[in-house]
């Protein structure tokens, strides 16, 4: 079962160029966690404990706001979520419910302690890489706000053109 997980591992752009000994590494330290459909893995505002891997299922991540949650985005088996927590010690910023039973991996800051003990180039390269998956999705996060203000601003111009012809 370890191959597998540090095949899933290898694959993903967190772990990208970590060698296969530092993964066996963290999955030893790391636990697995079962949760049922409709649970939550975290909620907005909770500690930040740790970065989940997501072995089997579906989730949601949620953004709560003015008593009603909204969909960020959903994620499947070979994403990852709560790495801002590993980077940024700062409370959840989203939450995340699982949409179907899942099976995920938890690791946790201390297990990155314990790696940076152990081979800080590797450390510093899985925090690079943390980094740029962040950048990644704060890029898109921009690209889609820019998007949802353009149309929002070009309904709005549309809407007075219409209104001052007639």
């Amino acid at each position: 079962m370890q191959t597998t997980r540090v095949e899933l591992l290898q694959g993903m752009p967190i772990f990208g160029a970590i060698r296969e000994d530092i993964l066996r590494f963290l999955l030893d330290q790391a636990r697995s966690v079962s949760i049922h459909a409709g649970e939550f893995f975290f909620h907005e505002g909770d500690a930040a404990t740790g970065m989940y891997v997501l072995e089997q299922g579906r989730v949601a991540v949620l953004k709560h706001w003015k008593g009603q949650s909204f969909l960020l985005r959903e994620l499947a088996e070979g994403d990852c979520f709560g790495e801002m927590a590993l980077m940024d010690l700062m409370p959840r910023s989203a939450s995340v419910r699982a949409l179907e039973d899942c099976s995920a991996i938890e690791i946790r800051s201390a297990h990155l302690h314990a790696l940076y003990r152990q081979d800080v180039e590797q450390f510093a390269l899985v925090q690079m890489n943390m980094g740029r998956e962040v950048s990644r999705r704060l890029r898109a996060a921009v690209e889609q706000l820019f998007r949802n203000g353009m149309e929002a601003a070009t309904d709005a111009s549309a809407s007075v053109a219409r209104d001052l012809v007639h």
